[in-house]
């Protein structure tokens, strides 16, 4: 090209830059940089970082990562013991946030925290889109990861061929799909369910139950769907009377409504949700006194902690009417936290020569974020990782494999620029538009939905007390319930095989490893001659 073509060339480049930026309704980078400087000239003013400053505690604390990694071996025996831990609705954003909060409540910045399963040496990514939805709910994403199949939204223990409400075909065993933890029951191995929500609800329900309706958790709900529920067995009558409900060994979180009957008045002077008049806590019993096992229900922490671990074999803990308190609102003289049922679950199983699964659910993050209140949210996040420390104390990571991960995720961001250390649950900074606070956590859409003010100005965040655990952070846009969002969810995981959980893979993928490193399924394990080793 001629010297004279490419000075036209470029000239006219240049001129359209700028006739751009000029236009009228384009986008123009001088509030970003305006936001910048603030952002720059508010971060050095706060406070001196010591060695964090230096170079050197940088590249040592990366040199001293690396070493650790280079040493970590990859175990490649046999898992005798499996423990899964799902928080649900923990987004990757939840546990940056989370951390913040432990590290803030211990007197720190915060952001350099760990999370106890931050430090697994192995972890990867989980896509997590249901059959027929790009965003999951805790029910199709709990037949993924529990049962190594895609459903679709809603349903439960089912494959895409089943509906929404669809009994018939609910009940048609070719569409049923069986969980790991039924795999592991059929291989001898003891199992366990313990969660913070009802027993019943979606995400522990995976582990036990086919149904076409995860709000079928007692027969009045499935009346209400129109359907039979003589058809239809419920979710609470599957866990006790079918398998492989009836055979797991220790059953730990709330939701005794679902098993009494309506005019029954429970152990805390509530009622039942039951329309059949069922019983199904003393069906439980029964089966268990039929069996000549020793078994203990208990409804209270104290009852919980005063077990015989060594001398029991069933345990049925339901500690509440519905899902049990948050953390931060609960009686911790009376209700188990979720590290206390934990340990209780692993002390229960342990015994087992034959080693066991267990399935651990920190529900409430769940719902924390659907009600927008990000304080409840990453607390029960904090208290999942604290369940989590106590299982890895509890085992050897030579033969259990721990794994860690959500269903979905949420639409809270952790955004703005924040100095560091700045309170998680306070402002951010001050928008250049319109000159008012944002804060650090907010929501894509729920209930804290802020309306403007009388003069159409967004709403001033900073007359509220943002240091009530209940405060509702800021939505764009109002639903009465925030969603989840259809962002790919961590992986974390120890022990044999963990290394496998590696890159990007299907939410499915997921069981079918834990399959695999245990000897249980039908599928390819390290046990049965066909394996590839590594």
């Amino acid at each position: 090209m001629p010297a004279s073509a490419s000075r036209t060339s470029v000239l006219f480049v240049l001129a359209l830059v700028v006739t751009t930026w000029a236009r009228p309704g384009s986008q123009d980078f001088s509030d970003h940089d305006v936001d910048h400087q603030i952002h720059v000239r508010r971060s050095r003013s706060i406070r001196d970082y010591g060695e964090q400053e230096d170079s050197e505690f940088w590249v040592d604390g990366a040199q001293s990562t690396l070493n650790e990694k280079l040493k970590t071996p990859l175990l490649t025996g046999q898992a005798k013991n499996v423990i899964m831990f799902l928080g649900d609705g923990l987004s990757i954003p939840t546990m940056a946030a989370a951390r913040a909060y432990l590290g803030q409540s211990q007197g720190q910045t915060g952001e350099e925290t760990v999370l106890s399963f931050e430090a697994f040496p192995h972890s990867g990514l989980s896509k997590t889109y249901c059959v027929d939805s790009q965003v999951a709910d805790s029910a199709c994403s709990a037949t993924a990861y529990l049962g190594g199949v895609k459903a679709n939204i809603g349903t439960i223990g089912v494959t895409g061929r089943v509906q929404v409400n669809d009994c018939a075909a609910m009940m048609n065993v070719s569409n049923q799909v069986t969980s790991i933890l039924k795999w592991s029951q059929d291989s001898g191995k003891s199992t366990g369910v313990v969660t913070t929500t009802r027993v019943t609800h979606a995400s522990p329900a995976g582990a036990y139950a086919h149904i076409a309706n995860r709000d079928w958790e007692n027969d009045a709900a499935v009346r209400n769907s129109q359907q039979d529920s003589d058809v239809c067995n419920d979710i609470a009558e599957q866990l006790v009377k079918d398998l492989p409900g009836r055979d797991i060994k220790v059953i730990l979180g709330g939701g005794r409504k679902e098993f009494r009957p309506r005019n029954f008045t429970d152990e805390e002077g509530t009622s039942g949700s039951r329309e059949d008049n069922a019983d199904l806590i003393s069906a439980w019993k029964l089966d268990k006194e039929e069996r000549n096992a020793k078994y203990e229900y208990v409804w209270n922490k104290e009852q919980l902690l005063g077990i015989d671990y060594a001398n029991t074999e069933f345990v049925l803990g339901l500690f509440d009417r519905d899902h049990m308190e948050y953390h931060l609102l609960a009686d911790l003289e009376a209700d188990p936290t979720l590290e206390e049922m934990t340990r209780a679950a692993v002390q229960t199983l342990s015994k087992d020569p034959n080693g066991f699964f267990l399935f651990v659910e920190g529900g409430r993050i769940d719902q924390g974020h659907h009600a927008t209140k990000a304080h409840l949210a990453l607390d029960e996040a904090v208290e999942f990782a604290k369940a989590i420390q106590a299982a890895a104390d509890l085992t050897s990571e030579e033969d259990t494999l721990i794994v860690v991960t959500a269903d979905h995720a949420h639409t809270m961001t952790y955004n703005g620029y924040p100095t560091r250390g700045n309170d998680i649950f306070g402002i951010s900074g001050v928008s250049s538009v319109d000159s008012h606070p944002y804060s650090t956590l907010s929501y894509a859409n729920g209930p804290g939905y802020k309306h403007p003010d009388s003069d159409g100005d967004r709403y001033d965040i900073s007359k509220d007390n943002m240091a009530d655990v209940d405060y509702e952070y800021p939505a764009t846009v109002p639903l009465s319930s925030e969603t989840h969002g259809g962002d790919d969810v961590a992986v974390f995981a120890r022990g044999p095989w963990s290394h496998l959980y590696a890159g990007s893979f299907e939410q499915n993928f997921i069981p079918h490893v834990m399959a695999y490193a245990s000897c249980v399924g039908s599928g390819l394990t390290v046990c049965n001659g066909r394996q590839k080793i590594v």
